[in-house]
């Protein structure tokens, strides 16, 4: 009975939420987004089956698909860093006259039963469909897919534990060296494929409704899960008591940037609010690793010589972090704008100093792409190109969110943060500034060489830049035009 009210209350808060109607574009969005993947997948998971079929003699082609099951474990590990626990959702349950405990193995059980745990399935059952229903016929099929489903499940659980030690504390990230390193160990350094040979047994097994595999997939659950369990349920009393608060290890203060004045030091609060705060430390870390990710992409060559795909990667790099940033501006001066417009006139210092930090920030990403460059990966033009571009057109659009934004981010709740929706606003410029850049490159390929058409970005770019003053004063005065407005939806959202 306690699952079934929670899972009620939970549904009756978010439609009660005052931000319930302004993310209604957002979710429409989502839907969308999750239609075209499914589909995307339905028919990549027909076409493996059939490039399997005609490719491969030696291995039925469920035997060459179930050997790499790590790679989809892997890919949807990474989209689960992007999601909640059931840390974050414990809070308001904390006043009932339940038991802590009680309701997180609800919240555990609920995680366990989500529906995004069988997404994976719009590939999984077609190819089976394709593939195991001849030897198997459909008791295979579903068998198989009841083993696909736990797996997910362990997955969730593993990635649930890395999100919530990283939120507490960014280091538990390098947990994942020593146990993706071991797998790696495992597979390439005797070179005889122990984990691809023990995946491709695992999902035969499935097929074949061994007992055996699925009792061990569900030990392994059961593990997992009593981990998630224990760790959460420490990290509710560390988090209630607040003890990590009071212990400041490092104070920097930025003092060289006194010589810029007020935008000095607005720019000093601006990489203030983004080390010592939790929830910007946290997101800055996170995308920095993401960024990393990417680039190593870069450097080993994945996409081949001449993929469009090296563009795209390019690019990410540099707006990974900025969008994501900007995407969320005067969001975090909604805790305190009430005391930022007492000198309202300052505001327009205040644009100038993020823009610039996150024009300083961009150095990170041109640095990791000078090593593809360097391994001759990437045209040295293109980072560059990108690198101008993404400080002007790209930031001086994601800038205008400043005058929309009317919800404050939290800065320090930690584990148990409220969600934060995205506007329509931020979902349309966000995916505008993902695409944009590279449809230009394209246009631009189709008149001028690859290397006049990154200088044409440049250009572009350094143009912007030069006349950031003026794009961003008008920004700042059509900010005060809508102030009192969004000083209400700040105060509403804190």
């Amino acid at each position: 009975m306690l699952f079934f009210d929670l899972r009620r209350n939970q549904r009756l808060a978010a439609r009660r939420s005052p931000m319930f109607d302004k993310n209604r574009f957002a979710r429409l969005l989502m839907g969308f987004m999750v239609a075209f993947w499914a589909a995307y997948l339905l028919f990549f998971g027909v076409m493996i089956a059939l490039a399997f079929r005609e490719g491969i003699t030696h291995l039925e082609p469920y035997h060459v698909l179930n050997k790499g099951l790590l790679i989809f474990l892997v890919i949807d590990f990474l989209i689960r860093l992007l999601m909640s626990t059931p840390v974050q959702d414990i809070r308001p349950l904390l006043l009932l006259p339940v038991s802590r405990k009680r309701v997180m193995s609800c919240l555990l059980i609920e995680s366990a039963l989500d529906s995004y745990n069988l997404f994976f399935l719009f590939f999984f059952v077609p190819f089976a469909l394709l593939t195991v229903t001849r030897f198997y016929g459909l008791t295979g099929v579903l068998s198989y897919a009841v083993g696909i489903w736990l797996l997910m499940v362990f997955n969730g659980f593993w990635s649930m534990l890395i999100r919530v030690l990283k939120r507490q504390r960014f280091a538990w990230i390098f947990l994942l060296v020593p146990v993706y390193g071991l797998l790696a160990l495992l597979e390439f350094l005797p070179d005889k494929g122990w984990v691809t040979t023990a995946s491709m047994y695992l999902g035969e097994g499935y097929i074949r409704g061994n007992v055996w595999a699925f009792l061990g997939t569900l030990a392994a659950i059961f593990l997992m899960g009593w981990v998630n369990y224990i760790v959460q349920i420490r990290l509710i009393h560390c988090e209630l008591s607040r003890t990590e608060d009071t212990q400041v290890k490092h104070l920097r203060r930025y003092t060289f940037l006194n010589r810029y004045g007020r935008v000095g030091e607005y720019m000093q609060l601006e990489l203030k609010m983004i080390f010592r705060n939790k929830s910007p430390r946290s997101q800055f870390w996170g995308f920095i690793t993401i960024m990393c990710m990417f680039a190593a992409f870069l450097w080993f060559d994945i996409y081949g010589e001449g993929s469009y795909m090296n563009n795209f990667v390019c690019l990410y790099c540099y707006c990974v972090l900025g969008l994501i940033t900007l995407s969320q501006i005067m969001a975090v001066e909604g805790n305190y704008i009430d005391g930022l417009m007492v000198h309202k006139e300052s505001l327009f210092d205040l644009m100038r100093a993020k823009y610039y930090v996150q024009c300083l920030f961009l150095v990170i990403p041109f640095l990791f792409n000078l090593i593809a460059v360097g391994r001759g990966t990437l045209p040295l033009l293109m980072p560059v190109g990108y690198l101008f571009f993404t400080m002007g057109p790209v930031f001086a659009l994601m800038m205008q969110l400043a005058v929309y934004n009317n919800k404050t981010a939290p800065l320090n709740t930690g584990l148990m943060g409220r969600k934060q929706g995205n506007s329509m606003y931020q979902t349309l410029l966000v995916g505008t500034c993902f695409t944009v850049p590279l449809l230009i490159n394209k246009l631009l390929t189709l008149f001028l060489p690859p290397t006049y058409a990154y200088i044409t970005l440049g250009v572009l770019g350094l143009a912007t830049v030069a006349t950031h003053k003026y794009w961003i004063r008008n920004i700042y005065h059509r900010f005060l035009h809508r102030r009192y407005a969004n000083m209400e939806g700040f105060r509403t959202t804190r």
